[in-house]
């Protein structure tokens, strides 16, 4: 094993969570920030921040204690909300998971922290923490958090919840394991094969960071609870931890948390749940310097002399002092705190020289097998002796000595073609590369647990000499583009399958005995590729043909393909898959999914390509609908494939276009809290309603752009049936909407997908007439899942049942209720 490859070894496990996201080239860092970092590296303290989702954590507080107290601070979200809502797109479960993760990292390079998950599953919401743990698999969790614990060995552990206080389920089992990994984390006897890679662990205290409001109403006694200020301003930064928090907050934009800044005192509140009570300060009784280290003493005098002559318009005058700190280091016994503060010296070394490095690919994918051009670059932008003496590419196996002297302000360029192993995993998330258990993700590699990424499998490692010292430095291998608004811009490289199959939708929705075409894209991921693509289809299901030839010339084209699929007679859901063969090997087709928003990097998965086929009993009466769509779902699509026309309504749509042409129209979800001209176009719609249509609204929640959510009031509320199973009562078996055309039974209401509904109303005026009851376990019957209302001529329905979820994972009985609905009122 060559020197580089140890390094890689060396610190992977202890540092791999600190690097807050790969998919950007590291920011230079200005002299406030460095001499900010300065004064980190004298810190030898911790602490570890634990709830259940992200936009969890209390922001302020990480940011104060990051940057503030300069302790290295991390989050632990337990899952990565995958079972949330989305306000920016309909990505939902895996996907909305892959979302909410890299919001978190965009988060934490703001406030400063590291970050950190568990194996959970999000799996919506959960009235009790018991259902919770039950579902997730307690003692698997209670490992992952204990695992985190040991790894990050904090010295502090806060929670956001208690396992009394926090509403759902999952907030207060995130309490339930913080405190039971407390004391496990130090028993050697508990999950003694994580002792392989980590050491037991006992953090000195553990605290509930209490619900501010709640203390200042009068709700929580403050008697016995530690009050720290947290907002303070920080001049080398430029902003409070007040404002960092509200920055680092608004990168949630997937669950709509944008936050204004909050400016001057803010206090935070602490309560003692486990450990030594803190009397004063979070750290009571923890030795916060480097006299924690035997002989860290002469460390923290240099840094103390490094940090009173840090010369802000000259920071790589610091250099010489800092190479000299590296050189004690390499004197004192071995501890994991000289592995972390070594790593953050060497970053604070990289940027007092203004080095830049970069490796630049000249494609963003690239299929096993295949060279990787890349241009690496690297710029001394200090006057300091630098010397690049080797560069290596670890997916190659490939090191280059190269002993380059770097002068100052002159980029040195450096061109290879590393290969990729013909074995080469597909890019994707770690936690989706097996299928999932029941409330937990799959992870087989202990190492890669509780990180919010995998380390770059692409990237390029530098060997450097600084003065009379050497340096490693990884960058991840990056393509760099030039868009005409943003400017420049980066994504990761990606590795690909040659050629990637995806089916035209999810769903394939058979409701009569005709057959249904099947469309499928096939991209090549490679030039000159030739082979076969089978079509996979379960028992019952008849194809005239099972396998078609494809061949690609170059890299980027594609072709689509056609399949004619009749269905079985009999109601049945099945899964569709394929398979590609190229040069006599046998592979299951993956597809191709990317994820492009401004706030994230891209994010690009390659999961096995499948979809869904049901053979429904359904009438559906067909005719136009008009979907003014909210803050997106999948229901229109779904829609066409069983018979209707639909079209997406705009705001002058809505004012202009004669809607009397539509059998009904239907709004998206959250629709009345995303499209602000319903409230002005919402007095029209009850016209139209009025005149003979079918208005059917589906859920919304709180902050709605009009309180005039039905042409008779109703009122939302909290209410929600969480368990997707929960029994449903008929309150009228005659009503048309459990008759017309689909008669409606119990059977109806099976095999539901996470829950039932949310956000039910509570109250409302008697015109309405609801249709189910329902309730989860130990509850009262819940009567606003679907409300039923005729006005004027027409009809209006509000429900909240999760139609956005049933319909695409293609529900038999969702699609019956549903169809129903719109057939509730004019007959045209």
């Amino acid at each position: 094993m060559n020197s580089i490859a140890k390094y890689i070894v060396m610190v992977g496990i202890m540092l791999s969570a600190s690097i807050p996201g790969f998919s950007q080239p590291t920011r230079p860092a200005h002299a406030g920030e460095i001499l900010q970092s300065l004064r980190k590296l004298s810190v030898l303290g911790s602490a570890l921040y634990i709830a259940a989702h992200p936009d969890d954590e209390n922001t302020t507080v990480l940011a104060y204690l990051a940057n503030g107290r300069r302790v290295r601070t991390a989050y632990l979200s337990l899952t990565r909300g995958d079972g949330g809502q989305n306000l920016i797109g309909n990505e939902k479960g895996d996907l909305l998971g892959v979302i909410r993760t890299q919001e978190l990292l965009a988060a934490r390079r703001i406030d400063g922290p590291e970050q950190y998950f568990t194996r959970a599953i999000d799996f919506g919401y959960s009235k009790n923490p018991q259902e919770t743990l039950a579902i997730w698999d307690r003692e698997k969790i209670l490992a992952d958090v204990v695992w985190v614990i040991r790894r990050f060995r904090p010295d502090v552990i806060l929670t956001r919840f208690t396992p009394e206080f926090g509403g759902h389920g999952q907030h207060r089992a995130s309490a339930i394991l913080a405190e039971e990994a407390f004391h496990a984390a130090a028993d050697p006897n508990r999950f003694s094969e994580q002792l392989r890679h980590v050491q037991p662990w006992q953090a000195k205290r553990l605290l509930w960071d209490s619900w501010r409001p709640a203390v200042e109403r009068g709700d929580i006694d403050p008697a016995p609870l530690l009050s720290l200020e947290v907002g303070g301003y920080n001049p080398l930064l430029g902003l409070s931890y007040s404002e960092l928090a509200a920055r680092s907050r608004s990168q949630h934009k997937c669950q709509g948390f944008g936050a204004l800044a909050s400016r001057g005192e803010q206090k935070a509140y602490f309560q003692h749940t486990a450990g030594e009570p803190a009397r004063e300060d979070l750290f009571d009784d923890i030795d916060l310097g480097w006299t924690r280290i035997p002989g860290g003493a002469r460390v923290s005098n240099l840094l103390m002399q490094a940090c009173n002559q840090f010369d802000m318009e000259n920071p790589s005058a610091s250099l010489p002092l800092l190479l000299q700190i590296d050189q004690v280091l390499d004197t004192l016994p071995a501890d994991p705190w000289i592995t972390v503060k070594r790593r953050e010296l060497q970053q604070i070394i990289r940027n007092c020289a203004g080095l830049w490095l970069e490796a630049i690919a000249e494609d963003f994918s690239a299929a096993p097998g295949a060279a990787v051009p890349v241009r690496v670059m690297l710029l001394n932008r200090s006057g300091y002796p630098l010397t690049l003496e080797r560069i290596a590419f670890p997916f190659a196996a490939q090191d280059s000595t190269i002993n380059q002297p770097l002068p100052a302000g002159e980029a040195f360029s450096f061109r290879s073609a590393p290969r990729l192993t013909d074995d080469a995993p597909y890019t994707e998330p770690y936690w989706l590369r097996r299928p999932a258990e029941t409330g937990t993700y799959t992870v087989e590699d202990q190492t890669l647990i509780g990180l919010p990424e995998a380390p770059p499998a692409l990237r390029a490692v530098f060997a450097l000499r600084i003065g009379e010292q050497r340096f490693r430095y990884e960058v991840p291998l990056l393509y760099r583009w030039r868009d005409p608004v943003a400017g420049e811009s980066y994504r990761p490289v990606e590795v690909s399958p040659a050629v990637t199959v995806n089916f035209e939708a999810p769903l394939y929705l058979f409701a009569d005995d005709r057959p249904r075409e099947v469309r499928m894209t096939l991209q090549a991921g490679a030039a000159d590729v030739a082979g076969t693509l089978r079509l996979k289809l379960p028992e019952g299901w008849q194809t005239s043909k099972s396998e078609i030839p494809f061949r690609f010339s170059e890299k980027g084209q594609t072709a689509l393909h056609l399949f004619t699929i009749t269905a079985p007679a009999e109601a049945a859901i099945r899964e569709l898959s394929a398979e590609i063969e190229i040069g006599g090997q046998v592979l299951p087709a993956h597809s191709i999914t990317r994820i492009e928003y401004d706030h994230i990097p891209i994010q690009t998965l390659f999961p096995e390509a499948h979809a869904r086929l049901v053979r429904l009993d359904l009438k559906s009466p067909g005719g136009r609908i008009g979907y003014v769509m909210g803050s997106g779902d999948e229901i229109p699509g779904l829609l066409e494939q069983i018979g209707f026309r639909v079209e997406l309504l705009s705001d002058e749509d809505l004012d202009n276009r004669d809607l009397s042409q539509y059998r009904a129209i239907i709004t998206g979800i959250r629709a009345y809290n995303t499209r602000d001209h319903l409230k002005s176009a919402n007095q029209r719609l009850f016209r139209y309603v009025e005149n003979g249509g079918t208005l059917i609204t589906q859920y919304n929640t709180f902050g709605l752009v009009t309180d005039d959510l039905g042409p008779y009031p109703l009122t939302l509320s909290h209410d929600r049936v969480t368990l997707e199973s929960a029994a449903v009562t008929f309150l009228d078996s005659a009503h048309p909407l459990l008759n017309t055309p689909n008669p409606i039974s119990a059977a109806d209401m099976e095999g539901w997908v996470q829950e039932r509904g949310l956000y039910f109303p509570r109250e409302w005026d008697p015109a309405y007439q609801p249709i189910f009851a329902m309730n989860d376990p130990g509850e009262d019957p819940k009567k606003g899942s679907l409300l039923y209302t005729r006005y004027g001529k027409g009809v209006f329905i509000y429900s909240g049942i999760s139609w956005f979820r049933q319909l695409p994972a293609g529900v038999p009985g969702a699609f019956r209720i549903f169809v129903n609905m719109i057939a509730a009122g004019k007959q045209n």
